[in-house]
């Protein structure tokens, strides 16, 4: 298992706005590490979520739980003011838990690839087929190919994958599976980019028109060519995009979204 850092301090001299980024479910903090080697002018922090990488042994207390317990670590950690936010797949369903329960907390948010429609009876067959092949490692280096995840970074991700427990996986699921936006999510008036990769589950490319009935300040984009953990497939672009965001520009080579 990866030993990768929660907090990574910026360069002498470079003190940006700290940056929180919440990882995707079955993985941990380590999916970061493409981002956090280019992002060394601001303090960065990449915590696990509860039942995750150094934290597996921790049960899933669910959506809003996680959010509380991420704003609180992040404070712990000596930030007590805005922050921005990055969330991808299971972290941007929780990063819209933190935007409703701690908006003031949020700076901007960025958060690509959330499931946020209720799922289907396909949805739900295929997540209890997941779970019952959850200790074959087949499964995990099935999924890594499925998502695109490059060939070196694909042992870390069967590694992981096996080592989060069922009852983690089974309570994680059932919730995401439930779909839906917090309501709260209208207190949170800041930027907020929604990105889908191109070549990601039509449910969450779908998710997008879902997240703007709720926060009507959403850019909704598709990221050209991208699977689900992009961030990973093509980490320069999603850098290249990331970084955009933070200045406080929407990249011209991701694909506008209508609005239903």
């Amino acid at each position: 298992m990866s030993d990768f850092p929660e907090v990574h301090r910026p360069d002498p001299g470079k003190a940006g706005r700290p940056l929180v980024m919440l990882h995707g479910g079955n993985v941990a903090n380590w999916m970061w590490q493409p981002q956090v080697a280019s992002l060394t002018d601001r303090m960065v922090l990449t915590p696990d979520l509860q039942g995750f990488g150094e934290r597996v042994h921790e049960g899933w207390p669910g959506l809003d739980a996680v959010a509380d317990d991420i704003v609180a670590r992040v404070t712990d950690h000596g930030v007590d003011g805005p922050f921005d936010l990055v969330g991808l797949s299971l972290g941007a369903v929780t990063a819209l838990r933190v935007l409703a329960r701690h908006p003031n907390r949020v700076h901007s948010a960025f958060l690509t690839g959330a499931p946020l429609k209720p799922a289907g009876a396909g949805v739900r067959l295929i997540s209890r087929l997941q779970l019952a092949f959850w200790r074959a490692p087949w499964f995990w280096r099935a999924q890594a190919a499925a998502f695109g995840i490059p060939q070196d970074a694909r042992a870390v991700f069967v590694e992981h994958g096996l080592s989060v427990r069922h009852e983690t996986a089974s309570a994680m699921n059932a919730e995401v599976c439930a779909g839906g936006v917090p309501a709260n999510v209208r207190h949170y008036s800041g930027p907020l980019l929604a990105i889908a990769g191109e070549k990601d589950s039509a449910a969450v490319r779908h998710s997008l028109t879902v997240l703007a009935q709720a926060a009507p300040q959403a850019q909704l984009r598709l990221a050209p060519g991208m699977h689900h953990i992009w961030n990973v497939e093509d980490s320069t672009l999603f850098n290249g995009v990331l970084r955009s965001w933070l200045s406080g520009i929407s990249d011209p080579r991701l694909i506008p979204v209508p609005r239903d």
